[in-house]
Parts: C-alpha cells; structure tokens; sequence
C-alpha cells in the first residue's frame, strides 16, 4: 500500500495521535549511539549521529540533549510522495506561533512539538481534521 496522496483527504483522515513521552535530541559526534539508549529516531549528519530518544533514556544514560518535546503522528497512512501536506501542516502551526520539526517515516508523519505547545498543536490538528474547509497553505 504506497499511502494516501491527496491533501484533502490526507487532512480529513490525519487522525492526530499524542503520545504522552517527552521526547529530546541527542547528538555523537563520533557516530556511536551509546548501547543504553533506544532511540525512535536516528540521522546521520556531516557533524555527528542526531538521536531522538525519550528524556528518561537520556537522563539514565546521562547523555546532554535539547528540545524537550511531544510527539503528535498523523495517523493516516499518508504517501512520501504527498505534495503539500507537511507544509500545509507546518504552515497552519506557524500561524499560531508553534515550533514543529516534522519526521516523515514510511507509515506516518511524526512531529515534535515543544512540551509547552503540544496541547495547543494538538487542538489545531484536531480542529483541522474536522474541518470540512482545506487548510490553505
């Protein structure tokens, strides 16, 4: 199943998810991530290994990280081939003055949303979802 393509629908159907983990990025310059850490993101970059973990597997491992966040996924089995949809997304939480840092995965889109602002980034999706009006980017 290659996911839904139209950004009508794929708004319709996000279905936004908050998980109740608070969430940080780590990142080795040596590219190694430490054994104890489990992340549900990695990405290697020019500058060191950037690992999304929870901030419990963190602290443990008393690793440094920054951006303490909640993660909302869009539950729809959204296409990597949607155009429009992450910006439609991002666009509609900057309106309202909300940080996102969007992970598109095979399934799903994943966003990482200030602790402080995920209630309210949380609400907006929702109200999106529901919208029988597209989102205008």
């Amino acid at each position: 199943m290659s996911g839904e393509k139209d950004q009508v629908r794929l708004q319709q159907m996000m279905a936004p998810d908050l998980r109740p983990e608070t969430y940080v990025y780590c990142t080795f310059q040596d590219h190694r991530l430490p054994a104890d850490l489990s992340p549900i993101c990695t990405f290697r970059e020019a500058e060191g290994l950037t690992a999304i973990v929870e901030r419990s597997q963190a602290i443990q491992a008393k690793v440094p990280y920054i951006f303490e966040a909640k993660l909302i996924t869009l539950t729809v089995h959204s296409s990597l081939e949607a155009i429009g949809f992450l910006a439609m997304i991002s666009s509609a939480l900057a309106k309202e003055g909300i940080p996102c840092n969007a992970v598109a995965a095979f399934h799903h889109d994943h966003l990482f949303i200030p602790v402080e602002r995920a209630d309210d980034a949380f609400s907006l999706l929702n109200a999106l979802s529901h919208s029988s009006a597209p989102a205008v980017i």
